[in-house]
């Protein structure tokens, strides 16, 4: 029940991103896909991860590993970046037609911005220390009971 509750909110509440996620699993098509609490996991090549309502796209070679194969092995940190990026399909549960401006935008800007991307290293500033993603990180830990990201430094 929990389950077709997680999908009807999404498609309706969540309508903009979940299509936006629908129209980016047809070009992944291909692709390995399985559920998750609900949601629609895509495993691809891209190196970031991104969720999209009920569709999230995850990395199957974290562009940061290198940094944390000396404490995590590739299991974990793939279990925790899954973790966290459904805490983002969360948000969206949330924030419904919000979750782009309020989570997408900003987030896709901490990422990827030259800019931010020179503070976070010259700071030592975890990625996940952004607001998005530390609330991310706790609705993933909080709805699944698993480990997320933390307050890891992948920069």
């Amino acid at each position: 029940m929990r389950v077709i509750l997680y999908c009807i909110w999404q498609w309706t509440w969540g309508f903009l991103q979940s299509v936006l996620g629908l129209l980016n699993f047809i070009l992944h098509i291909h692709d390995k896909h399985y559920f998750y609490h609900g949601a629609i996991i895509t495993e691809w090549k891209d190196k970031s991860s991104v969720s999209l309502g009920m569709f999230v796209f995850v990395t199957n070679e974290p562009y940061f590993y290198s940094k944390l194969k000396n404490e995590y092995t590739m299991e974990e940190i793939s279990q925790r970046l899954l973790v966290h990026e459904y805490g983002h399909t969360i948000q969206s549960l949330i924030l419904g037609p919000l979750y782009l401006f309020l989570i997408g935008i900003p987030s896709t800007l901490w990422g990827f911005l030259p800019s931010l991307n020179k503070k976070r290293k010259s700071e030592g500033l975890s990625y996940f220390s952004f607001y998005t993603e530390k609330w991310a990180n706790y609705l993933g830990e909080k709805v699944t009971g698993q480990k997320s990201m933390e307050n890891l430094v992948i920069d």
